[in-house]
């Protein structure tokens, strides 16, 4: 009997051994999370929630705690500054970044890369060199796209207006550059106006209606972003012009779709805004993990034009709604 208590006093000791040992190794999940932030132009538009809905699917995969921020309006670069800063002081290692100014987001950006931060640029670049990678549309492509779509669509000489965002955003300057440029080279269209206003679809239906109201004359309209398209549209829509303006539209919008439908839209130049939520995510964790030099350093995501002939193929709405 007592060689019996032995054994069982033995291996009992010898379990709890096994189980302090296994609590003393390290693994994954006890191991603190690396910090990756995405701070954004805004956090209300479709675009935006599409963006996102990639970083997470990223974080998940990577096992990263991820923080995600932006202000109201897409001109309000102060604030976003401001949550670049509070993204460093909370422990961020990685950033996930749109800037909405070239130029005024460039200190913020080369402040967090000099506290040890790594960089990761997504949508709309910043002046800055210390950016690792940046993920997005080709948007002077892009711009190009938009014209082409137009000039396709409509014969004979066109008399284009152009509604476009914030004049230091890089993305909205370059892809309104591109449209320029490609209506120019066809030789068959005259920019009759072109205006810049806040990024809201209230005030982009506002401005583009008195910009139709002083040029009856427009029959082509492009719109360089979702808010402003979606507020290009109303203005259509008000002024009874769908028959007569042929409209270019960017991103993917539950008021653009359903006016893709009913004549107020004729063609939507979608960018993949999922992939660059995950691709900017994953970019960061591999950053964080020692493969940043895998990393190419500038990476375009595709952009496609959806029309009334292919918006109901499949891949057209893959296209339109990423994040279903």
């Amino acid at each position: 009997m007592r060689r019996r208590a032995d054994l069982a006093a033995l291996g009992a000791a010898l379990a709890a051994a096994l189980v302090l040992a296994l609590a003393g190794c390290s693994s994954p999940a006890a191991s603190p999370r690396r910090k990756v932030a995405v701070v954004a132009k805004s956090t209300s538009t479709e675009f935006w929630k599409a963006v996102f809905t990639g970083a997470e699917a990223a974080a998940t995969e990577y096992n990263l705690e991820l923080t995600i921020t932006g202000p109201e309006t897409e001109e309000d670069y102060e604030t976003q500054n401001a949550m670049v800063a509070q993204a460093v002081a909370d422990g961020a290692q990685a950033l996930v970044f749109s800037a909405i100014d070239y130029e005024a987001n460039a200190e913020a950006i080369n402040a967090a890369a000099r506290a040890g931060v790594y960089i990761v640029g997504i949508d709309s670049a910043v002046n800055s060199s210390l950016v690792r990678t940046y993920i997005g549309t080709n948007n002077y492509a892009a711009g190009c796209m938009a014209a082409q779509a137009a000039l396709d669509g409509c014969e004979g000489t066109l008399r284009v207006g152009l509604v476009n965002y914030d004049r230091n955003s890089a993305n909205g300057q370059a892809r309104e550059q591109g449209a320029r440029d490609t209506f120019a080279q066809s030789g068959r269209a005259e920019i009759v106006a072109g205006i810049n206003t806040l990024s809201s679809a209230e005030g982009s239906c506002a401005d583009t209606a008195a910009m139709l109201a002083m040029h009856p004359e427009i029959d082509i309209l492009l719109a360089f972003n979702e808010p402003i398209s979606v507020g290009a549209a109303r203005a259509v829509k008000q002024a009874g012009k769908e028959d007569d303006i042929f409209f270019v539209a960017f991103d993917s919008n539950v008021e653009t779709v359903d006016g893709l439908q009913t004549g107020e839209v004729d063609a939507l130049i979608v960018q993949n805004t999922y992939a660059m939520g995950y691709l900017g995510v994953e970019s960061a964790y591999k950053l964080l993990t020692g493969h940043g030099d895998t990393l190419e350093q500038t990476v375009d995501t595709t952009t496609r034009i959806i029309n009334r002939e292919n918006m109901f193929t499949m891949d057209g709405q893959k296209a339109l709604f990423p994040f279903e």
